[in-house]
């Protein structure tokens, strides 16, 4: 995969921090901040195909039954 270089300002305590995670992991900075990226990636991509079902279902006229609802919410105030 090829790699490119970006640049951004980040808050110096941010970095400090960054560079603390860097050095308890054995780690360098861009190791650190490109696994950060890939996990923040991993969960908009989650959410956002969840939503785009949860859209399709609605859609289609998927809607859950007043029963199914009334089992949902009983079963969570327990």
């Amino acid at each position: 995969m090829s790699r490119e270089t970006i640049s951004f300002r980040l808050e110096s305590e941010k970095r400090q921090a960054l560079d603390a995670v860097a050095s308890a992991l054995d780690r360098d900075r861009s190791y650190i901040i490109n696994e950060a990226i890939e996990a923040y990636l991993d969960v908009q991509r989650w959410q956002i195909d969840h939503i785009r079902e949860g859209l399709r279902q609605a859609d289609a006229g998927e809607f859950a039954t007043e029963a199914e609802m009334k089992t949902t919410f009983s079963r969570r105030r327990k």
